[in-house]
């Protein structure tokens, strides 16, 4: 089954990476490349299964980018059962994000 990208907030994402792959993003709503890094997951959720993406909004979920080390937007984590297993920070294009997931 395609992926979905949803919006959830920091006190949701334990339970969220708990199990399975994971992809979150962490972005803001003023940024730029983060608008069109939404766009571009948009377009990787149809072709990859069994992971699920997330975003969490940068500016409304502060307390929970100390936990993560996220200090700058847009940073995707990738989560495999609970741990952290690749992170990147700006921009990524479709074969970047895809391969991160495979």
């Amino acid at each position: 089954m395609p992926a979905t990208v949803r919006e959830i907030n920091g006190a949701e994402l334990e339970q969220v990476i708990s199990t399975g792959k994971v992809l979150v993003k962490f972005y803001s709503k003023t940024c730029g490349p983060c608008k069109m890094l939404k766009f571009v997951l948009n377009d990787v959720a149809k072709v990859v299964d069994d992971v699920e993406i997330v975003t969490i909004d940068f500016d409304e979920n502060k307390d929970i980018l100390e936990k993560y080390a996220v200090s700058s937007y847009p940073t995707m984590i990738v989560f495999k059962d609970g741990k952290e297993v690749e992170r990147v920070k700006g921009l990524q294009q479709k074969p970047k994000i895809i391969q991160m997931l495979s």
